[in-house]
């Protein structure tokens, strides 16, 4: 196990977005939270109080977790010097990153002279079947969107904790490093080899009782080049019942990919449900997430309305505004 509390390492993040990591444990897991450390230029702030390894470990900080997740999650250089330090003083160290920490000679060898422990969260554990597309007993929902990182941990997140506190049936299901460092369990999807990617969520969301709602954070999208697969394995192998789209409205390209656009709403909605509807012909597309973080109160209000005149279908910030309507709309199904 991991152990808590955080420190929540930004390093040099170039923006808010980077730091999705931190930001993600920072909004859902607060009381894990001791602190954040950056570095010079690091331009993410998640107002917590900035500290020193050793302000930190006074605090009770008993793991550096590395918030940030950079475009092909690699251990930054400029990182280490910290790193080492940190294990130095007496913490354990935590990523998500594809670069493994247990992959570092340096880290590795200061880890074993100090006695602390290097903690890879996207390490699969466990040998994952290949999809059989068999129908599960119980309820499976998944957030799509319409580009990477617009809020389908958030929604998800938002959905299950109000289920439970209406005291229907729910299981978060995590599938990134930022839900698994959340939760404590999960699959690090985009690091499960190719073939076992959908039987991998097959796995994640068995056979449960008739009223249990699986709630599956969703990864990538479909319309992006770059991680697309995830998505595609997200619907087979979750053979979801409904679907809520995603998106955050103030972008002007995908994440990453200055020279694609972002797809509209009904074009990610009659995609994913079509291809939805190859594992379950009875999946339903139930309501609209948008991420409105950069956007005032009634803008945002007035766009939700918007989406929802044009779509048909209830759209709210859950993050913002509560997802009880997407909850409804869920309990609808």
């Amino acid at each position: 196990m991991i152990e808590t509390p955080y420190l929540l390492f930004l390093g040099d993040a170039p923006d808010g977005l980077a730091a999705k990591v931190a930001q993600g444990i920072k909004d859902w897991r607060p009381e894990n939270c001791v602190g954040q450390f950056r570095l010079e230029g690091c331009k993410a702030d998640l107002g917590l109080q900035d500290m020193t390894l050793a302000e930190a470990k006074a605090a009770g900080a008993k793991t550096l977790v590395i918030g940030v997740a950079n475009r092909g999650g690699k251990i930054s250089q400029a990182w280490k010097k910290v790193l080492v330090e940190a294990l130095e003083e007496g913490f354990d160290l935590a990523s998500g990153l594809h670069n493994l920490l247990r992959n570092e000679e340096d880290l590795k060898a200061v880890a074993k002279a100090t006695g602390q422990t290097l903690h890879d969260v996207r390490i699969p554990s466990v040998e994952y079947p290949i999809a059989n597309g068999e129908k599960r007993t119980g309820k499976r929902l998944l957030a799509v969107g319409t580009d990477c990182s617009v809020g389908k941990m958030y929604t998800a997140l938002a959905m299950d904790a109000c289920m439970r506190e209406k005291g229907m049936k729910s299981t978060f299901r995590a599938t990134g490093q930022t839900g698994i460092l959340i939760t404590g369990d999960g699959v690090p999807l985009d690091a499960v080899i190719a073939d076992f990617m959908a039987g991998s969520i097959e796995y994640l969301t068995p056979d449960n009782d008739p009223d249990h709602w699986d709630i599956i954070e969703g990864q990538g999208s479909l319309f992006h080049v770059s991680y697309s697969g995830v998505t595609l394995a997200l619907i087979h192998g979750g053979q979801p019942d409904a679907l809520v789209l995603c998106h955050e409205p103030t972008r002007t390209h995908m994440r990453g990919l200055p020279g694609y656009k972002l797809p509209t709403l009904e074009a990610v909605r009659d995609t994913a449900l079509a291809l939805a509807k190859v594992g379950n012909p009875d999946c339903k597309v139930v309501g609209v997430s948008i991420n409105t973080q950069h956007m005032g109160e009634e803008e945002a209000k007035t766009y939700c309305a918007e989406v929802e005149e044009s779509l048909g279908l209830p759209c709210v910030d859950p993050f913002r505004h509560g997802a009880e309507r997407l909850v409804e709309a869920l309990a609808a199904v």
